[in-house]
C-alpha cells in the first residue's frame, strides 16, 4: 500500500522545491520526460505538485502551453518518511543530470 504523506509534509516539500529549486524541476522533468510520452525539448517549465511513498510528480509545461504529468518513482523503492523524500530527489536529480549530460552541482 503507498504510503502517503501528511498536509505538512506535502506543503513543506513542494514550498522547498518550487521557491527553491525550480531549476531542478525543471532539470527533473526533462530527464523524465520521454517516461511520459514527451520530448525533453518541448518542456519550458515544471512545478513539483506532489509525492506520495512510491513517487514524485511534476507538472510540466510544453512549448505550445500545454501541460503533462511527470510522475517518477523514487530511485530507491517506496519510503514513508518525510526525511526519506529530500534522499530521493537528490537521487533523482543525480540521475537527471547524468541523462542529460549536466554537471551536477554538490549537494551539501
Amino acid at each position: 500500500m503507498t504510503h502517503l504523506f501528511d498536509d505538512a509534509a506535502l506543503s513543506g516539500v513542494l514550498g522547498h522545491m518550487n521557491g527553491d529549486h525550480g531549476d531542478d524541476n525543471l532539470l527533473i522533468s526533462r530527464a523524465f520526460a520521454a517516461d511520459a510520452g514527451v520530448a525533453e525539448v518541448d518542456i519550458t517549465a515544471a512545478t513539483m505538485t506532489g509525492f506520495d511513498g512510491d513517487q514524485g510528480v511534476w507538472e510540466a509545461t510544453l512549448a505550445d502551453d500545454s501541460t503533462v504529468e511527470i510522475a517518477v518513482s523514487w530511485p530507491t523503492g517506496p519510503i514513508t518518511e518525510r526525511r526519506e523524500v529530500r534522499r530521493e530527489i537528490v537521487a533523482l536529480y543525480d540521475e537527471a543530470c547524468r541523462r542529460l549530460g549536466v554537471e551536477p552541482r554538490p549537494h551539501a
